[in-house]
């Protein structure tokens, strides 16, 4: 039996250090080796990040220019209707509206199967990108209906997170055709390795990943500076910043007097961010309570990532972080929204010699156990197999 042509495509940059990257990156490595026929369609990827060489698959990275999301998903739809041609495959699989509207309404016509994996809805997300988008009417009932049109054409739906899946499901989307396969770690990179002990030393806090504000940054600097009346502490923030998130994270750090014990990094290496885990004597991820956490859902690759590392992890109690960690035993969750509940974390870690080691030890168990590439690989073959 010949094996099924697929077809990947993504409004994603890829390569890059950015989690989306990581995902397409570990999910079309596996589809390469199960049918050595895949035809991956994303960004050009970032200046200096090297593409990895995958068995089986071929990259094809298209532009798309314009002024801002829209103008470039735009440019981008007309570049793939040009790469794509007359082509028909088996399966397309893709990871938004933003490339998958316009294949969704042709289903008939380019392939058999259709798989929309959802990760994020702009519908829900692009406010936080873009603050004027929540008043325009128009453009948001735009999004959400072709989020539907891609939903219900779709033979396959996979989501992150059972949060993702419940949203889904409130939209009228068949709970059959829903499945759940969660981020993983590449648990050979992200090595663990046992957190030293704190002492009378500067205790060094680390936020990792995108800076937009449903990410909860501005909640890590206050709870830093309110550690600070207490111990010597210092921020590093490393990750992916657009501008004018920039603006808005200077200016909570000049109001709060934090400029000399913040480091504000750009997106790292995974080798360099594994040395930053390594070297923390905490790791956050204060998401707040929004839509986008709480109605939608997600998967935060940072907390896996910290947890594969080592990083003893002070995290939001929302569903989408407990349904990764068990509190007190592999992470000690706090209050959502609460600057003082981060600080609170925080600061039993500082004072308790013993709890980092354990809670990083339990942790590296947890995701070796639940969540490592290689699961989720299985997963989406299994889901691939059912088709």
């Amino acid at each position: 039996m010949s094996k099924p042509a697929i077809i990947y495509a993504s409004f994603d940059t890829f390569p890059s250090p950015k989690g989306a990257a990581t995902h397409i990156a570990a999910f079309v490595r596996v589809l390469g080796e199960a049918y050595d026929n895949v035809d991956l369609v994303t960004l050009p990827g970032v200046q200096g990040v090297e593409a990895p060489e995958i068995a089986g698959v071929r990259h094809h990275p298209l532009p798309a220019i314009g002024e801002n999301v829209i103008t470039r998903a735009l440019a981008y739809r007309s570049e793939l209707a040009r790469w794509w041609g007359k082509k028909r495959a088996p399966i397309v699989h893709v990871r938004s509206i933003f490339e998958g509207y316009p294949l969704a309404i042709r289903k008939h016509m380019i392939c058999d199967r259709f798989v929309f994996e959802v990760n994020g809805l702009p519908s829900i997300e692009l406010k936080y990108h873009y603050p004027e988008v929540d008043n325009d009417d128009v453009l948001l009932r735009k999004l959400r209906y072709q989020e539907q049109v891609c939903l219900e054409v779709a033979d396959l739906v996979i989501t992150v997170s059972e949060v993702n899946a419940a949203h889904l499901r409130s939209r009228g989307i068949s709970a059959e055709k829903i499945r759940v396969i969660p981020n993983g770690v590449d648990t050979k990179l992200f090595n663990w390795r046992e957190p030293t002990r704190p002492t009378e030393r500067v205790f060094r806090v680390l936020y990792t990943g995108t800076m937009s504000r449903w990410q909860g940054v501005h909640l890590a600097i206050e709870a830093v500076q309110m550690l600070r009346r207490d111990y010597p502490a210092e921020l590093v923030l490393a990750g992916p910043c657009r501008h004018q998130e920039r603006k808005v994270i200077f200016r909570t750090i000049d109001r709060l007097g934090m400029a000399p014990y913040v480091s504000l990094l750009g997106p790292l290496p995974k080798v360099d961010l594994v040395d930053l885990l390594h070297e923390s004597d905490a790791v956050l991820a204060p998401l707040p309570p929004n839509d986008r956490n709480i109605e939608q859902g997600c998967c935060p690759l940072k907390v896996l990532e910290a947890m594969a590392a080592g990083g003893p992890l002070v995290a939001s109690d929302l569903p989408v972080v407990s349904a990764l960690v068990e509190p007190e035993r592999e992470a000690l969750l706090v209050r959502p929204g609460s600057a003082k509940a981060i600080k609170d974390g925080l600061l039993r870690l500082r004072e308790d010699a013993e709890l980092g080691a354990k809670l990083s030890q339990a942790a590296r168990t947890r995701v070796e156990r639940d969540f490592t590439w290689q699961r989720a690989g299985e997963s989406l073959l299994s889901c691939y197999r059912e088709l």
